[in-house]
């Protein structure tokens, strides 16, 4: 027998996160099925002391209410992007300074690294809600609700809810046939939202570049970093600068070690030639978050489609991944957003048993 409960969640991302946490104020009973060994999803963070740098997302904006109000429900700790001193542009004819800074705007960060938002979140929901290293292989309609499969067995309940990028869904889980052709050709085109990006994070003992009247902001026609920014801690502590690396093509390996220090010290000089840390994360590797071929998905048109506000298989199949969403999609905010939607539409259901 399949255990039976109200809202299956697939994925312990900030989406799925936020709809299980409405859901169970609402009374439902909720289990949250996340296939990796950690909750957060693209928030990934790397812990330093009291800080965090992040492999994931970095930001939140002064215009995002819901990320704002659930920082300051949870007391997390946060500061400020740096943005003091000029920035630099790299073309092919070598390196220039920017006076002032009109790469970064302000922007607030988790002190904890952005993942800490995600285990806070999780910290607040029942023992047992969240399982982790749950892989989801299939998804079908069964005596007028849907049948979810794990390794560990399956799991019915009247609703759930894909917290999980649409095409990822589609590519790993098996979803009934009866999914309507428009939801899963709009789902099968949009892209991962940095799903295709490496993320590459530089740890040194000090931010010497603000020394010298740099903000560490960087954009470059040259790479193989075309976007840097400031990752240090508050106060300039657990000092360090990222940047993305777009792929080369699809397939294509991402960037090297010495590839990266090269251009650090293009920009920067030798005092960027070694780092304590350098990490380079390739999110085309993440098999949960990325499918195969996710550099070919370019339809950003697709986000915030009609089809996603419409619950599939007679209204029982929620699509909440930041993708979903029409208000900042990308952003953790769209991700707030696009969870909050689909636990009204749940709870504004008429369908609340199974049968």
């Amino acid at each position: 027998m399949s255990e039976a409960v109200d809202v299956v969640v697939v994925g312990a991302g900030v989406s799925g996160l936020a709809a299980a946490r409405r859901l169970l104020a609402a009374g439902r009973a909720v289990i949250v099925l996340e296939a990796r060994d950690r909750v957060g999803g693209r928030l990934l963070s790397v812990p330093f002391g009291d800080t965090g740098v992040d492999l994931g997302a970095t930001w939140y904006w002064a215009n995002e209410p819901r990320m704002r109000a659930v920082v300051a429900e949870l007391g997390l700790e946060t500061h400020e992007q740096y943005l003091a001193g000029d920035a630099l542009y790299q073309d092919p004819r070598g390196v220039q300074r920017i006076a002032g800074n009109p790469i970064d705007g302000p922007a607030g960060r988790l002190t904890g690294g952005m993942q800490s938002l995600a285990r806070a979140m999780a910290e607040t929901l029942p023992s047992g809600t969240v399982r982790l290293e749950q892989v989801v292989s299939s998804i079908r309609a069964e005596e007028g609700g849907l049948e979810v499969e794990t390794p560990s067995g399956g799991v019915r309940a009247p609703h759930v809810v894909l917290a999980v990028p649409p095409a990822l869904a589609l590519s790993r889980i098996d979803i009934d046939a009866g999914l309507e052709v428009a939801a899963r050709e709009v789902a099968l085109a949009t892209p991962v939202w940095m799903g295709a990006m490496t993320k590459v994070v530089v740890r040194y003992a000090t931010p010497f570049w603000r020394e010298h009247g740099l903000a560490g902001a960087v954009m470059s026609h040259v790479g193989p970093m075309r976007e840097m920014h400031d990752m240090s801690g508050p106060d300039g502590r657990s000092a360090a600068l990222f940047g993305f690396v777009p792929p080369a093509g699809r397939g294509a390996p991402t960037v090297t070690k010495d590839a990266v220090l090269g251009q650090l010290v293009d920009l920067f000089g030798p005092e960027a030639s070694e780092p304590g840390d350098l990490f380079i994360h390739d999110w085309r590797e993440e098999s949960h978050t990325s499918p195969d071929g996710v550099e070919a998905l370019q339809a950003y048109e697709t986000y915030g489609h009609p089809v996603y506000r419409t619950p599939s298989l007679n209204g029982r199949l929620h699509w909440v991944s930041t993708e979903t969403s029409t208000e900042f999609p990308g952003h953790i905010e769209g991700a707030l957003a696009a969870g909050a939607r689909g636990a009204e539409a749940i709870l504004g259901s008429s369908a609340h048993r199974l049968g």
